[in-house]
């Protein structure tokens, strides 16, 4: 099994062979602008890409990196990029927030891969097509939780969402019965 580093690189410039680093690919998703997050993938001590995306900046926690069976999901920026470590292997980056995501998670009973964006909650495919994508009254900056039968998203206002993983419908909507306390 390939080991994995994900590490911020907010100094590496695009284009550059000036920088400290040289990656095997560079995906520059900022349309132009310039990346608010930067984050090199290092697969086996060998730097392999380079990921620079605008929006709300990620940083490197638990949750940023997600390695599943043959494949391997980042969180940077607005978006989530997934590749095939070893042998290395570019699939796709799809853009699942407005904003920022948070972090990528799995439910494995439902086979579930969830984006837990600043702006939405979203489910999306292997194959980076999103499922469905739910978002709330505030922005999504507090717990994150999976549960047998839905994912539970909190926001800023401390309103609490339910979202099914089929099809992202909530068991109930956000009032003060559900507000944590």
């Amino acid at each position: 099994m390939a080991k994995i580093e994900l590490i911020n690189d907010p100094t590496y410039t695009f284009g550059s062979a000036d920088n400290l680093r040289h990656y095997g690919l560079e995906l520059d998703l900022a349309d132009g602008y310039r990346p608010s997050s930067v984050h090199g993938v290092i697969i086996n001590d060998n730097p392999v890409v380079i990921v620079g995306a605008s929006g709300g900046a990620t940083g490197i926690h638990g949750n940023s990196l997600l390695e599943l069976a043959d494949r391997a999901y980042v969180a940077v920026g607005p978006y989530v990029v997934c590749f095939t470590p070893s042998p290395f292997q570019y699939h796709w980056a799809l853009e699942v927030d407005s904003a920022t995501c948070f972090g990528i998670y799995f439910h494995e009973r439902t086979g579930a891969l969830l984006s837990h964006g600043e702006l939405e909650i979203a489910r999306f495919s292997p194959s980076g097509e999103i499922i469905w994508s739910e978002s709330g009254a505030d922005i999504f900056s507090e717990a994150f939780i999976l549960y047998d039968d839905f994912v539970e998203a909190t926001d800023f206002n401390g309103d609490v969402y339910r979202f099914k993983y089929g099809d992202g419908h909530q068991f109930a909507q956000p009032n003060d019965a559900l507000r944590r306390g």
